[in-house]
This record gives C-alpha cells, structure tokens and sequence, in this order.
C-alpha cells in the first residue's frame, strides 16, 4: 500500500497544472490593465511632473518654465530624475494593489 493513497487518491497533478494555468492568466490580466492605467510624479512642488503608465512607460514630462534656468540645468535634471522616482514608486505601489494574490505564499 502506498503512503500516498496509490490511484486517484492524494496529490492531484491535472488540478495543480490547471490552476497554474488559471494563475498564469491571472497576472497577463493584471498586467494588461496596468498598461492602461496611469499616476504621475512630481518634483519641485510640481515644477516638473511625469506620468506614465502602470507598466513603468513614460508618457509625458510637464517641466514649469520657472524650473528652466540657463545657469542650473543641473538642478532641473534632478528634478526630472525625482519627479521620475516618484512615479515609479506610484507605479510599482498599483502594480503590487493589482497582482493577484497566490494563496499559500506568504511574500
């Protein structure tokens, strides 16, 4: 006799791979209507603003013509690169709302 049930009993391998399957479906679901869906970022107290979508693309750069000085590109740049940051946080913060939770797996 077999510690497992021998036939039809005990671990079910068409039940697991059909709710692989079912998971699997799941997340391109998820991340297909992250691709549709957008936050911004900001930097600057919104001198420079970026949105992009929940798949991490960037779909537009607002910079206020008073972040614009000739003398210091380099403060504007770190402004981007903020405003940048902040909306991928945005981003990453929908996507983790967004997945589909695993039963069993305590991440």
């Amino acid at each position: 006799m077999s510690m497992f049930g021998g036939e039809g009993g005990g671990f079910d391998m068409n039940a697991l791979l059909a709710q692989a399957q079912a998971m699997q479906e799941q997340l391109q679901s998820a991340q297909a209507d992250l691709a549709t869906k957008t936050v911004t970022g900001s930097a600057g107290g919104d001198l420079v603003v970026v949105t992009m979508t929940g798949a991490l693309e960037v779909t537009e750069v607002k910079i206020d013509p008073k972040a614009i000085d000739p003398d210091d590109p380099e403060t504007l740049g770190d402004l981007v690169v903020a405003a940048l940051r902040d909306a991928s946080h945005q981003a990453q913060a929908l996507a983790s709302a967004s997945m589909p939770q695993i039963p069993g797996l305590g991440f």
